[in-house]
């Protein structure tokens, strides 16, 4: 299926999906008895699980009007700090609180949008000054605007950091912990005043050989030519990216589902079964998840090829075979920027030991200013959202951030 043809089919099912809904408008109506017997709740369950799979989901977004810090209730302005055609970065401007304590979080440019780390920054914005970069949809971008590769990525997080200044953290969760690692070693060997003040990378493929998982065997068993040949498209007409090369959102999509999908289907069963019994926060919780999990970017073609050859492929920077603008990367020019690596013991996305490689790559930074820590009962996920971030990961975060201001 190409992206047209993927195109009109979604746009055919979405109108399905009103039918359906106008349809459960009816049949839920305050004043419609059948509602509120057995049937009408099983025809109600039915026709939103309907609504749920025949929908177009669109980027959500962060919403986060107002935190608590020491108990009192602060307004949360969201403002877009620096643009640009393949990003933006948004700054969660706390109202009344002093600019301290700056954290620029790269979100992964890989499928989902950053509002997926919704969590993370509602979790770090009591104690940080939050700023995070958010991607642009590739068939958002006009073709005129050119392309975007793997340096682009590393130049752009080393424009944001020089945008935003001295004494900035740096923190990265998955697939740009690559590219944060890159970023960090030119500007010290710049010996630049944008060197991170801290460096935290969190479930990130450093090392692609420690404990490969299935993401990596997928790599690795296909050929470069499978990957421009299969999973590469073109945006179709009635986009402003029109006859962009991309690596669709839904394909990116459709490989997560794969992975686990006896899981998925299972959330819907459970999903199907709170409706009929009116357990209404558990449905909540289901419908929060999938409208955020479910909306998806494209990614510029010669970004996503360009990282499976180096990073899962060739694992560039385990062999010291990385390069920025055709220039070796220095990595032992990092000498003063302390490192934390956080890894989840039941990743199945990112192995163990593949982020804490970057120990031992960052071998000029004492190791008194080093930390790797591995989060127990955490998956790929659970590093950077849910419970175990909040109660544990997050703290140990904000700890280390604060020890070296």
């Amino acid at each position: 299926m190409n992206y047209q043809a993927y195109d009109y089919f979604t746009r055919g099912t979405y109108i399905m999906h009103e039918g359906f809904s106008l349809l459960n408008d009816i049949t839920n109506h305050p004043s419609n008895l059948f509602a509120h017997t057995i049937p009408g709740r099983i025809t109600r369950a039915t026709l939103e699980t309907a609504m749920r799979l025949t929908q177009r989901y669109e980027k959500l977004g962060f919403n986060i009007d107002e935190i608590k810090i020491n108990n009192k209730r602060v307004k949360v302005k969201e403002e877009i700090a620096i643009s640009k055609p393949f990003c933006e970065v948004i700054h969660f401007n706390r109202m009344g609180v002093k600019d301290d304590h700056k954290v620029l979080l790269v979100a992964p440019l890989s499928g989902h949008f950053a509002t997926l780390l919704k969590g993370t920054v509602e979790a770090l914005l009591p104690d940080h000054e939050i700023y995070v970069t958010d991607w642009t949809d590739a068939r958002e971008v006009p073709l005129d605007e050119g392309p975007f590769t793997f340096d682009c990525y590393v130049s752009y997080l080393i424009d944001f950091m020089e945008q935003l200044g001295p004494n900035t953290h740096l923190m990265a969760i998955c697939q740009p912990t690559v590219q944060a690692l890159i970023a960090t070693a030119v500007l010290a060997e710049r010996k630049s005043e944008a060197v991170p003040k801290t460096l935290t990378l969190m479930a990130g493929p450093i090392d692609c050989s420690k404990n490969p998982t299935r993401v990596n065997e997928f790599s690795q068993k296909h050929p470069m030519s499978w990957f421009k040949n299969v999973a590469i498209m073109t945006v179709p007409n009635g986009y402003p990216g029109e006859g962009r090369q991309v690596y669709p959102g839904f394909m990116q999509l459709g490989g997560f589902i794969s992975m686990n999908q006896q899981a998925h289907m299972k959330k819907y069963q459970n999903f199907f079964q709170n409706l009929v019994f009116g357990e209404e926060e558990d449905a909540d919780r289901f419908r929060a998840f999938y409208d955020e999990y479910l909306a998806v970017l494209d990614i510029p073609a010669e970004f996503y090829l360009e990282t499976i050859e180096r990073v899962f492929k060739n694992n560039d920077i385990a062999r010291g075979a990385i390069t920025y603008q055709g220039n070796p990367v220095n990595f032992d020019a990092i000498d003063n920027t302390p490192l934390l690596t956080v890894e989840g013991a039941d990743d199945d996305i990112c192995g163990l030991g593949q982020t804490e490689a970057a120990q031992q790559i960052c071998k000029s930074v004492p190791k008194n200013m080093r930390k790797h820590h591995v989060q127990q009962g955490a998956g790929h996920y659970g590093i950077f959202s849910g419970s175990k971030f909040r109660q544990s990961v997050r703290p140990l975060i904000t700890d280390f951030i604060h020890k070296y201001e």
